[in-house]
């Protein structure tokens, strides 16, 4: 064993100073703390806020150390329409995206200083409408093939890769004309409210517990707290229940 950044030696063993997840590339072995800044990679799914308009680039705030940045070059234009982004698309950038939007979007390429470059031209990214916001540790953030997911329970979520994860009712239909900047401004049913509430403790609950937050965990841990009322789900006894019986169900489907 070399000891490298991160690491000293106790009682003649090499020991990681911080504790998280650890992940092994064949002698290579890493351990990313459980409380860390985000540290993007090319093609990761974030939700960020919009923090600063600027000439021709949006800044984001994506859990980073430093804030992103989405160039207008890299966003569709509404309607879809595809050309080269003009003068008056830089004066018009506001009524896009404004300060304290919430937008779904790609890592496209890192900085040299670390700092992300974003883009949304899938139709899939884009401005995002009503919904919640939960704010986790990237640490507890699974890496899967999609982090968009619609759940049987009438709720869809985004898995941020950054830590940060949005729950809004399923829509009914995919508004595609709007180019991702369409926000159905439509009140939410009590219903919709109630699951999404309850998605929300579900997943404070899991992140408490430190469980991998990725669909099949949402969705057990949401089956498991519905003997329970939605306010409760937070106390510590509830939450330990809940826990416990979604790693069951886990360790059922894994096995």
């Amino acid at each position: 064993m070399v000891d490298r950044h991160g690491t000293y030696v106790d009682e003649e063993k090499l020991t990681a100073s911080v504790a998280g997840k650890v992940q092994r590339v064949d002698k290579l072995i890493c351990v990313s703390p459980l409380k860390t800044r985000f540290n993007g990679e090319v093609g990761d799914v974030i939700v960020g806020r919009i923090t600063e308009v600027q000439q021709k680039r949006w800044k984001v705030e994506t859990n980073s150390r430093l804030d992103s940045v989405l160039l207008l070059s890299s966003v569709n234009l509404p309607g879809g329409e595809l050309r080269r982004r003009s003068a008056e698309d830089e004066l018009t950038m506001r009524e896009y995206l404004q300060e304290g939007d919430l937008i779904s979007a790609e890592v496209q390429s890192v900085f040299s200083d670390g700092a992300l470059s974003l883009h949304t031209r899938s139709l899939k990214y884009g401005k995002l409408g009503q919904g919640v916001l939960v704010q986790l540790s990237p640490s507890l953030i699974k890496r899967q093939k999609t982090h968009f997911h619609n759940l049987p329970c009438g709720a869809s979520i985004i898995l941020g890769n950054n830590g940060f994860v949005w729950l809004y009712p399923t829509p009914a239909q995919q508004e595609e004309e709007a180019g991702g900047f369409y926000t159905s401004l439509e009140p939410v049913s009590l219903p919709d409210r109630e699951v999404i509430s309850r998605l929300r403790n579900c997943l404070l609950a899991m992140a408490a517990h430190k469980v991998l937050l990725y669909d099949t965990s949402v969705l057990y841990c949401y089956e498991s707290s519905l003997q329970h009322q939605v306010k409760d789900i937070l106390k510590p006894e509830v939450m330990e229940e809940i826990v416990l019986l979604t790693q069951q169900k886990l360790l059922e489907h894994e096995s």
